[in-house]
C-alpha cells in the first residue's frame, strides 16, 4: 500500500491505462459469460451496487425479486407447482455455488436414509461424465465424495447413459447430466439416462436421483427445443442449476439452483439467522453479496419475456450456423459441435501434421479474437479443438469476419514451415551457433530421424511453449 494518497483523477487514470491492455470482452469468444446489457439495466446495476443482498429485512423488495426469479425459472423447467405455490430455490454466485448446494442436498438426503436403515454412510459417490466442469471435481474433493466419471471416446464426447448407470451403486448420491457440454455445447441424453436409472432403481430398490447441470443450456432448451425432455418432467430429475450470467443474459456473478419439491432440500441445510432485526432463512454458501445481479436478472425476465428470450436464442443459433458453414467451407476442419445444443461452434483440424489448433488460436489474436484451443477430456485427449461461443452480442457480420480471419491465418501458416521444423532449427542453432547461417527451416524436412532427435534432446518443453491457451 502506498504511503501517501493521490488524487482521484490520477488513481483512475493509472488503473484505466493498465486495463486498456486487457482483451476486448466482445471479442472474447472463449467465454459463455454475458458481455453486453442494455443501458437501462446498467443504470439499475449502478443504483444497487451498494445493496447487500443478505440484508433481507432492509431490502425486502430485492428479496421478493429473487423469489419471483426462482418461481419463473422453476416453472420454465416444469416444476410440479400449483398456482401460487412458492418454488424451492435460490440465487447463487454462479453455477459453481449452485452445484455445491445441490450436491450437499443429495449427500445429506442419502446419509439420512442410510442412517435410518442402519447402513454405512461414509463412502458417498457421484457419477458424471469426464467432460464435467471443474466445479464438480471441487465439490467431490471439498465435501469428500468419490467422483466416478465415465470416460469419453472418439466421436462420443458426452456422458454415455448406459455406462453411467453401470457405475451406479448403493452409495451413489446422484448422477449428473450436463445440458450443454463446455467442450462442444452438446446436450446429454437426460431422457435416456432417466429411463435406465428408473429400471435400475426398480430392480434394486434404490432411489438414485439425477441432477441436471444446465449452466449453459438451461436458458437455451426451453426456447429452442421445448419438446426436449430433460427437466422436471422426468421423474428422477430432482434438482437443476442454471447460470444467469450465461444465456440468462446477465453480467458475471449470478446463478440459480431449483429443486423439484420441498422434500428434495433437507431442512437441516436451511439456516435461520436472526440478523439485523428479523429471522432470515438462508441456504447458500455465501453470506454478503451484491444485489445488483439479482435485480438485473429480474429486469431481463420482465423486459424480454418468453418471446424475447426465444428471439435472442434463435438469433444465436442462426449466427452459429453461419459461422459453422463458413468454417466447414474452408475444407480444413471437422465440426465437433451438434445442431441441437448450445450455440457453440467446436471444430478440429483434419490434418495436424504441419500445424495445429494452438497455432491457429495464437495467430487469431493478431486480429483481436480470443478463441480457445484445448484437448478433449479423458479418454479423448488426443482430440484437439477450437471453440467459439455465440453470445447475444456476436452478430452475423462478426461471424463472417471471423471466418475471413481464419482463412487468413490458414494462408499464413501454410506459407510457414511446420512448428516441429522451427523447433528443431532453433535447437540446432542454439547448440551450434556457428551453424546459424547454414540452418534454415526450409532446409529441414520432417522425418523419423528428426523426430528422434527432438525426443533425444528432450525438446517437448520447447514444443509445448506453443500451447498458450488452456481449457476455458
Amino acid at each position: 500500500m502506498p504511503d501517501r494518497e493521490i488524487s482521484k483523477e490520477a488513481a483512475y487514470q493509472i488503473i484505466n491505462d493498465e486495463l486498456m491492455l486487457d482483451g476486448n470482452p466482445r471479442l472474447n469468444l472463449a467465454s459463455f459469460v454475458t458481455t453486453w446489457m442494455e443501458p437501462e439495466v446498467d443504470k439499475l446495476i449502478l443504483q444497487s451496487l451498494n445493496k447487500n443482498y443478505i440484508d433481507m429485512d432492509e431490502y425486502p423488495v430485492t428479496t421478493e425479486l429473487q423469489d419471483r426469479c426462482v418461481n419463473m425459472i422453476a416453472r420454465l423447467f416444469h416444476a410440479p407447482l400449483s398456482d401460487g405455490e412458492q418454488a424451492i430455490g435460490a440465487g447463487t454466485v454462479g453455477s459453481s455455488e449452485a452445484i455445491m448446494l445441490a450436491g450437499l442436498a443429495f449427500k445429506r438426503k442419502w446419509q439420512n436414509k442410510r442412517k435410518s436403515e442402519g447402513k454405512p454412510y461414509d463412502k458417498p459417490n457421484i457419477v458424471t461424465g469426464a467432460n464435467v466442469q471443474v466445479c464438480w471435481e471441487k465439490f467431490a474433493r471439498y465435501f469428500e465424495v468419490e467422483l466416478k466419471d465415465v470416460k469419453l471416446r472418439e466421436g462420443y464426447y458426452v456422458l454415455d447413459p448406459e455406462k453411467a448407470v453401470e457405475l451406479v451403486d448403493e452409495n451413489t448420491i446422484c448422477v449428473c447430466a450436463i445440458l450443454g457440454s463446455t467442450y462442444n455445447g452438446e446436450f446429454e441424453d437426460v431422457k435416456r439416462l432417466n429411463e435406465l436409472l428408473q429400471e435400475k432403481n426398480k430392480e434394486t430398490g434404490w432411489d438414485t436421483p439425477i441432477h441436471v447441470d444446465a449452466a449453459s443450456g438451461g436458458f437455451i432448451a426451453p426456447f429452442l427445443y421445448p419438446d426436449l425432455e430433460w427437466d422436471f418432467r422426468l421423474s428422477c430429475v430432482r434438482s437443476i442449476n442454471v447460470s444467469g450470467h450465461k444465456y440468462g443474459l446477465v453480467y458475471a456473478g449470478v446463478g440459480w439452483v431449483v429443486w423439484k419439491s420441498k422434500s428434495d432440500l433437507p431442512e437441516e441445510l436451511i439456516f435461520h439467522v436472526n440478523y439485523l432485526g428479523s429471522d432470515q432463512p438462508t441456504f447458500t454458501l455465501n453470506f454478503s453479496k451484491g444485489a445488483s445481479q439479482i435485480i438485473a436478472q429480474y429486469y431481463q425476465f420482465i423486459r424480454l419475456g418468453f418471446e424475447g428470450y426465444k428471439s435472442i436464442m434463435e438469433n444465436c443459433r442462426m449466427n452459429a450456423k453461419v459461422l459453422c458453414d463458413g468454417i466447414r467451407d474452408t475444407g480444413r476442419f471437422e465440426i465437433l459441435s451438434k445442431d441441437v445444443g448450445v450455440p457453440v461452434v467446436a471444430f478440429s483440424l483434419k490434418d495436424r501434421t504441419k500445424h495445429d489448433e494452438y497455432e491457429i488460436a495464437d495467430n487469431l489474436r493478431r486480429y483481436g479474437w480470443i478463441v480457445p484451443a484445448y484437448t478433449m477430456a479423458p479418454d479423448a485427449e488426443h482430440i484437439s479443438l477450437l471453440r467459439v461461443v455465440i453470445r447475444e452480442d456476436f452478430s452475423c457480420t462478426l461471424a463472417q469476419r471471423l471466418v475471413n480471419d481464419i482463412r487468413k491465418v490458414l494462408e499464413y501458416l501454410d506459407a510457414r514451415p511446420p512448428k516441429l521444423v522451427e523447433a528443431v532449427t532453433e535447437a540446432i542453432t542454439q547448440a551450434e551457433p556457428d551453424m546459424k547461417g547454414d540452418v534454415v527451416p526450409s532446409s529441414i524436412k520432417l522425418s523419423a530421424v528428426i523426430r528422434d532427435v527432438v525426443l533425444a534432446k528432450k525438446l517437448s518443453k520447447r514444443m509445448n511453449s506453443f500451447k498458450t491457451n488452456g481449457v476455458c
